[in-house]
């Protein structure tokens, strides 16, 4: 049975109170980026004798606090501010630094804010009350006044009242005020188009995340996932653009009277402190003249209450909003700006909004001016998705749904209350095709989030897998309705190989829930793994009960979490797995053993022979994932998180031997009728035998037969309805002799026609229901992968086949069957674009080239003129053609001799394609297909061969194609060119001519050129081209160089945008890794000179050393502290960005985690001293005594003076001493020529000395005018 573990309790009632309600009140400042704000907490007792309140708060000054009127006593340790060690700390100290961060990295995170009740504030309980008299008073404290209740909206009046009923139990309500200022963001909050030279329009959002801390940087509040609360939310910020951007008047003037008045004002009165100015002279203003007046707008968590003018400055408006439905501090959100609104609700589908009708949900989208078009494209499918999810499993949690799209957001999505904020890197135009899948993917998900996500949350990090699953799976529920089946299958086999490759020393998704936020790559696993376990989840319970699956299942949990049957909201594997197996009517602990709490991927090597004898198929199965090897390269992409892994004790999961779960198998037989067997699948090794049904032979002809028949009988073998024409349903085509001839095509020899007509069944297809993730590998004849490959309908059978066919050894014969499939145009677009990418095996010089050929045969035929090797003007307006037409130049560009060249004319062929490119009458734009076309001509400048790379100045000089090779680099260097004057899709071009710059140089075809790269790294670029150009220096191995180094660092901690930082901060990791396993090292590649090979003499212990780095985790750190660890600019740059004011907190950890591998702690601090300096005095007569510092300095210490004891002091006691006055009686004798000090004779009369003290040693460096020698 499964070990279902629960946490009892949660972290509020832990805290000792819970949240009910919060009013949250800000002004925001975009000139000065800062934050005014005010928050009342009304908190729920949980026992007596309450007298602590903790609470999470970063970043703010506290100006105003109190407990229901009354001062508390208050600790407050802002941990910014704590984030600092002492100005002499080097990186050898980041030992201290990190050890400040542990409190606030721990889940939940230790609270800033302590409050101490006033003594004169006792709980008081409230059993005595009637019930409907504590729900009153609970509605008071949260500001709900008589029948405010009732008028809430109706999908939220649910919620509400199961908050009052559940947390008006015992204690009378308290209420937290506090009033602060936030003047610098690290964390919480983001300004766009507020520093000077930022040209875009000005706004504002709210940076939220899954990892705590970052709601209590904007807000003080109980900062966890489970404190869970009803919401009042005002806003208080610029009316116009042009008010945003204009100077305050006076500045120095309302600023000091603001700092004398800012602890007794109420925040609602900060505004008659700061004046603004009503003119546009002086300020700073991005916009055009004519912007200044466009409307600011908020868009914000819940529902728009409220949005005046201030009635005191016009300058200002307040904007309110509630929220009625409880959700935690990180969901909720907004943003402030010049948005354009879109109603999305108008693309709904008229017979939905029928049945619908009232209940039909709003969907809003917001972008930047200027973007509208690009907003309607973008998120056409939205209305449509949204209803899809309601009537599927139930009705929308909140009143409306919001999208608003801004720039500068580290991630494409952030899911918030009613609101998800999108990154603009998601929007297109019309006219562009390739992003439309992923962007359509990502904003659908972002909807899905707001039943399972937002509304139902997991109850414990354990629990995540299970929330971000189901998300995911119900967003591809979604695209399979949108796309087709077919995409849905595709997509899910895809996905399946992919966990496969992934899955290997890694946690399972149920532990891996508490190291997400280690590295960004586990979300994505756990995005990617989850949902295919529910899917094949979905595969079993429809087959094994006959119900309908998952669906019903995700719809009761959603209908528990709205009646309030899912305590907070919150849920756990543990209930889902008691829900799947009342509900599914099947015994699960199995399957989630091996799935959820398991680790690994199953891995099948299967054989079948047919009996004759006993007329059965006698089939092995046998599970061989665990004889993958153990011992890993360890790659660019992956070392950090293996590394952090390491660090943190994050154990990988065991290799599970066997799994076990029912396998269907589906046979077909000589008849060709598919029969289905169910075996059950329990141990490494099953042997069963299954029985065969048919009891006769059908007469087979082989293709080749029955279109020589079909051809003289004149019969149409497309439009035939007999049996034997429809086993050949899909790659029937150039089948006539001319055709053959033409394309020079191979069929199967008569051995292999009669072999087989011999055969008992025509193919075997295991797993045939999708009903695992793994990998199967079956022994049958190529013929009967063929046969499936034509025959089966399933598109994931037909994906199988082709990997199969494209991986054996290349022939004419494969080459002719992948032709085939590709020409066909009925076979799905995925399925022929395996099968071009496959054809590149088979152009080899052994076979004359002949996939190269077919290759080439099949572009001309698809896209360009008869007879002509002259393209046709674009046409995109049939998506499945444009993806074979951008497929099959990638493929020709895999095409390598034996040298590992290129052939000249696959060069020659790409070229012509971008020279002779005519988009002129094509409604859709060409930047990703010139795109593509450019990253295929460079890959066939490069050599295969890494030993052996080309050398730019020996071809331009000794190759006979030269000419070829240089004209391609121009026709390169044009397109970037072009992009400069007429950019293109997100500068697509120029980011796609700097990777083909970065490959030609990594492969020493061209020079190298820090410019080429460095000039588009300045800020005034599209951050996507900046970041290639960034990415393209570390790859290429500069970060070795230190002025690159330092430049690298210091962008990644001071950039304004978070994405860039966040970006850059992943690629110098990458970097960190290629130095550690020995990527991009100088001298790695072995020299040549012409055709000699010198290979250089290794000892064995260096060879281990090299192993080491390369496959184990302690080799590479050894390696990597060897090679790095030494650099002094490497040390400044990175304790710089360490220290930087501005980068956050999760990357500052990260930062801290490179030090941890690169340098030893050292926990010492140098004190700087400087020589003391004589001592002059001057007898000026009459008693008068004038004392100065000489300009030489003491270089050796003075004698000692001896003290004589007082003999009143000795005689007393001191224990019963009466403190009195002291005198020191200090006695000068006269000084002696050539001395500047006094003689040791002089006596001092002191009190008894003071016990002594702890000792503290510390090093002391002198330095000092008067010289460096040695006391």
């Amino acid at each position: 049975m499964v070990a279902i573990t629960e946490l009892s309790g949660s972290p509020s009632t832990a805290l000792g109170f819970s949240v009910v309600h919060q009013k949250l009140e800000l002004e925001i400042d975009f000139t000065g980026r800062t934050v005014a704000g005010k928050t009342e907490i009304t908190i729920n007792p949980l026992v007596k004798d309450l007298r602590t309140i903790r609470l999470n708060c970063r970043q703010a000054t506290l100006k105003r606090l109190n407990i229901d009127g009354k001062a508390p006593t208050v600790n407050y340790q802002e941990p910014y501010a704590r984030f600092k060690v002492h100005s002499q700390a080097t990186v050898h100290q980041y030992h201290q630094l990190r050890q400040k961060l542990g409190p606030q990295l721990k889940e939940p995170p230790e609270e800033e804010l302590v409050l101490q009740l006033p003594k004169s504030i006792s709980v008081t309980e409230l059993d005595s009350l009637p019930s409907d008299l504590q729900n009153a008073a609970l509605a008071r404290s949260v500001g709900l006044g008589r029948g405010e209740v009732s008028e809430l909206p109706t999908s939220a009046s649910t919620p509400t009242s199961r908050m009052v009923d559940d947390r008006a139990a015992r204690f009378k309500p308290l209420t937290v005020y506090i009033e602060y200022l936030i003047e610098n963001f690290r964390d919480g909050l983001h300004f766009v188009g507020c520093e000077e030279g930022d040209l875009r329009y000005p706004h504002a959002y709210t940076t939220n995340s899954i990892f705590p801390g970052s709601s209590c940087s904007l807000f003080p509040c109980v900062d966890e996932p489970s404190s869970r609360c009803t919401w009042e939310i005002v806003i208080r910020c610029p009316r116009t653009l042009g008010d945003a951007l204009r100077c305050p008047k006076d500045l120095d003037d309302s600023q000091a009277k603001s700092d004398d008045q800012s602890h007794q004002k109420p925040l609602a009165n900060l505004s008659d402190d700061s004046a603004v100015s009503g003119g546009s002279q002086g300020s700073k203003t991005n916009a055009a003249q004519e912007e200044d007046t466009s409307e600011m707008s908020v868009i914000c968590s819940g529902d728009l209450t409220d949005e005046i003018v201030d009635p005191t400055d016009p300058t200002k408006k307040t904007v309110s909003f509630f929220c009625s439905t409880a959700v935690a501090p990180h969901h909720i959100g907004f943003a402030i700006g010049p948005f354009e609104h879109v109603d999305l609700s108008e693309f709904r589908d008229s017979d939905t909004d029928d049945k619908l009708g009232q209940n039909a949900t709003p969907v809003h989208g917001f972008c930047l001016p200027g973007r509208v078009r690009e907003l309607k494209n973008s998120c056409f499918p939205m209305a449509k998705a949204l209803d899809f999810f309601t009537l599927s499993y139930g009705s929308y949690p909140f009143t409306s749904f919001k999208m608003c799209f801004v720039d500068d957001l580290v991630q494409d999505t952030v899911e918030l209350m009613s609101l998800s904020l999108c990154s603009n890197r998601l929007l297109f135009p019309e006219d562009i095709l390739d992003p439309i899948d992923r962007s359509t993917q990502k904003l659908v998900h972002t909807l899905a989030c707001q039943w399972v996500g937002v509304n139902i949350i997991p109850k414990e990090q354990t629990d995540i897998w299970l929330i971000v699953g189901t998300s995911h799976f119900i967003t591809d529920l979604f695209l399979r309705k949108l796309c087709g089946n077919n995409e849905y299958r595709f997509n899910q086999k895809r996905n399946a190989d992919r966990v496969f490759d992934l899955d290997i020393d890694r946690p399972s998704i149920f532990e891996i829930g508490a190291s997400l936020s280690l590295d960004d790559s586990q979300m994505e696993f756990i995005a990617l793994k989850a949902s295919l376990v529910l899917f094949i989840l979905d595969r079993r319970l429809t087959k094994a009960g006959g119900s309908s699956g998952l669906a019903r299942i995700i719809s009761r949990i959603f209908l528990n979490a709205k009646v309030g049957d899912l305590p907070n909201g919150a849920l756990t594997t543990g209930q889902f797995f008691r829900t799947c197996e009342k509900l599914g009517h099947a015994k699960l602990d199995t399957f989630f053993q091996q799935w959820v709490y398991g680790a690994g991927c199953p891995r099948f090597y299967v054989t079948q022979r047919f009996n004759k004898k006993k007329s059965v198929v006698e089939m092995l199965i046998k599970q061989t994932q665990s004889e993958r090897p153990d011992a890993q390269l360890l790659t660019v992409q992956n070392f950090m998180r293996d590394v952090k892994e390491d660090m943190y004790n994050v154990d990988a999961g065991e290799m599970q031997a066997a799994f076990s779960g029912p396998m269907t198998i589906r046979i077909h037989e000589a008849d060709g009728t598919p029969y289905e067997h169910i075996v059950e699948i329990k141990d490494a090794m099953t042997k069963f035998e299954i029985p065969y049904n048919t009891k006769y032979k059908r007469l087979k002809r082989s293709r080749r037969q029955k279109e020589r028949s079909a051809a003289a009988a004149g019969v149409d073998t497309s439009a035939d309805a007999q049996d034997d024409v429809l086993l050949y349903c899909l790659g029937d085509v150039l089948q006539s002799e001319d055709e053959v001839r033409e394309w020079q095509l191979t069929d199967w020899t008569k051995e292999d026609e009669d072999r087989m007509n011999q055969e008992s069944y025509e193919w075997i297809r295991m797993d045939a229901d999708f009903e695992w993730i793994g990998k199967m590998t079956i022994v049958m004849p190529g013929y009967m992968y063929l046969s499936q490959l034509q025959q089966d309908r399933d598109v994931v059978a037909q994906y199988e086949s082709i990997q199969y066919i494209s991986a054996q050894k290349e022939s004419p014969l494969i080459s002719t069957i992948l032709l085939r499939t590709l020409m066909d145009r009925r076979y799905f677009h995925g399925i022929r674009l395996a099968a071009a990418r496959g054809l590149a095996k088979c152009a080899t010089e052994e076979l004359g080239w002949i996939g190269l050929t077919h290759l080439e045969m099949a572009f001309k035929e698809f896209f360009c003129f008869p007879d002509s090797s002259m393209t046709r003007s674009n046409d995109f307006s049939d998506r499945t053609s444009y993806a074979v037409q951008c497929t099959i130049p990638q493929a020709m560009a895999e095409v390598r001799d034996a040298n590992g060249d290129a052939p000249v004319r696959v060069t020659q062929f790409l070229l012509d394609l971008l020279k002779f490119n005519d988009n002129a009458n094509n409604e859709f734009s060409d930047c990703h297909y010139n795109a593509a076309v450019m990253l295929a001509l460079t890959k066939t400048l490069v050599r295969a061969n890494k030993e052996e790379l080309r050398r730019f100045s020996m071809v331009m000089v000794a190759s006979s194609n030269g000419a070829i090779y240089q004209a391609a680099l121009n026709e390169i260097d044009r397109y970037r060119l072009m992009d400069e004057w007429i950019s293109s899709y997100q500068n697509v071009l120029t980011t796609t001519a700097l990777r083909c710059k970065e490959a030609l140089v990594a492969a020493k075809f061209i020079p190298l050129r820090v410019f080429d790269f460095l000039q588009y790294t300045s800020e005034a670029n599209f951050d996507q081209v900046r970041l290639q150009a960034l990415h393209s220096l570390v790859s290429l191995g500069l970060l070795r160089d230190n002025t690159v180094l330092k430049f690298f660092l210091y962008v990644l901690h001071s950039d304004p945008s978070p994405y860039v930082r966040r970006n850059l901060q992943s690629y110098f990791e990458q970097g960190l890794a290629a130095v550690a396993i020995g990527d991009n090292r100088p001298g790695s590649v072995k020299p040549r000179l012409d055709d000699l090979v010198i290979e250089q003499d290794v000892e064995m212990g260096s060879r281990q050393l090299e192993a080491d780095r390369r496959q184990t985790i302690p080799g590479a750190l050894t390696a990597l502290e060897a090679d790095l660890s030494e650099n002094e600019v490497l040390k400044k740059a990175l304790w710089e960005a360490v220290t930087s004011p501005r980068i956050g907190l999760y990357q500052m950890r990260d930062l801290l985690d490179i030090c941890h591998l690169l340098y030893k702690p050292v926990t010492s601090m140098m004190v700087k001293l400087d020589y003391p300096k004589f001592w002059e005095v001057d007898n000026l007569g009459q008693g008068k005594l004038r004392f100065r510092r000489a300009r030489r300095h003491r270089l050796r210490p003075m004698p000692s003076i001896q003290l004589p004891s007082s003999p009143q002091a000795t005689d007393k006691d001191d224990s019963t001493a009466e403190p009195g006055p002291t005198t020191t009686k200090i006695n000068f004798k006269q000084k002696r020529p050539g001395t500047g000090v006094l003689p040791s004779s002089a006596s001092f009369t002191t009190p008894q000395p003071e016990p002594a003290k702890p000792k503290l040693t510390l090093k002391i460096k002198f330095s000092g005018a008067g010289g460096a020698g040695s006391p």
